[in-house]
């Protein structure tokens, strides 16, 4: 006669009833992480193609006329490998784009953080008006840059609008040829484009500002600090983020500068270097010269330019904005 272990009967039940219900909770889950991929595909293969047949292809075609003498009709055949490459760092025009888009990109820099940082501190603070003056500031930045590059043109030719007032000031000593002396043209291109793009840098501090709670100001002023000190131990260390981004924006927005200067600067003064960035060298040497081959090279050197400096900016400068924005990051 057998005798059963009733103990021993309801633990072999217990191990049947999970093994039974495991498999159904594995499936569960592997249904879960098949719907998120599913979603994850259905939801970024459209962007994945849009980017891939406007961006990623474009770029391979760059490079690889890049690699040819091409005048623009009928495939490439004419293979020159690097030469256009090296003949675009052998023209003194180019080296002299190269330096001015650096001079662009450092005074853009310099002189618009300054203006921008203090306009944004006076505008943050309450008074009347505030929303107009937050308005006009904000005006160059929402005009096309056609229009801007015409309008300045129109103002600083001979004898034009900033000439007369200086002259009418009794200031005629002042009076520069500044669209046509060779070292000046490029300052002068500085102002306008400084003019027109520091409205954006005061509105993307204004929102950083924004962000600040109001409770730390306000124990700092409790405490005893002035305005000034506020400003400089809690204000401006709180608003790092947003300045190291407009600081990334305004440096490939440098590097890639073209429409102000394409109509400001005459064809004949760009012709001598003065007012040529990359952007526009590669217009004039590649468009308009037919050379479609030696364009795709300079718009190459420009890519890697602009993406060698997007990397190191992050890898120096924004390192530790985007570890913070990264939850699970160890």
């Amino acid at each position: 006669m057998t005798t059963t272990n009733p103990t021993q009967s309801l633990a072999d039940r217990a191990g049947v009833r999970s093994a039974r219900l495991r498999p159904a909770g594995n499936t569960t889950r592997a249904a879960r992480t098949r719907r998120k991929w599913y979603e994850i595909v259905g939801l970024t293969t459209p962007a994945v193609v849009v980017y891939t047949m406007f961006v990623l292809v474009p770029m391979g075609f760059a490079v690889y006329y890049s690699l040819y003498r091409w005048k623009g009709v009928g495939p490439p055949t004419e293979f020159v490998g690097w030469r256009n490459y090296l003949l675009a760092f052998e023209d003194p025009i180019f080296r002299d784009a190269l330096w001015n888009n650096a001079i662009i990109l450092v005074g853009s820099l310099v002189f618009q953080l300054p203006i921008a940082l203090g306009i944004a501190l006076l505008l943050n603070r309450r008074f009347r008006g505030r929303a107009f003056f937050r308005l006009l500031v904000f005006v160059p930045y929402v005009l096309a840059e056609v229009t801007v590059g015409i309008m300045w043109k129109l103002v600083l030719i001979r004898d034009g609008s900033v000439d007369a007032i200086l002259k009418a000031l009794g200031l005629g000593g002042l009076v520069q040829g500044w669209l046509s002396d060779l070292p000046l043209i490029i300052w002068t291109m500085l102002f306008i484009l400084t003019w027109k793009y520091v409205g954006f840098a005061i509105i993307l501090f204004l929102a950083g500002l924004s962000n600040i709670p109001d409770e730390l100001t306000e124990a700092a002023s409790i405490d005893g600090a002035s305005w000034w000190q506020i400003q400089r131990h809690v204000t401006i260390p709180l608003l790092g983020p947003t300045i190291r981004i407009w600081m990334f924006l305004s440096m490939i927005g440098s590097l890639q500068v073209f429409d102000v200067l394409w109509v400001v600067a005459a064809p004949s003064v760009r012709s001598l270097g003065a007012a040529n960035t990359m952007a526009t060298y590669m217009v004039d040497n590649g468009f308009f010269a037919r050379l479609w081959g030696y364009g795709n090279a300079v718009a190459v050197i420009l890519f890697v330019i602009s993406f060698v400096a997007a990397l190191l900016f992050q890898r120096f400068v924004l390192r530790r904005d985007i570890q913070g924005a990264l939850t699970g990051a160890k």
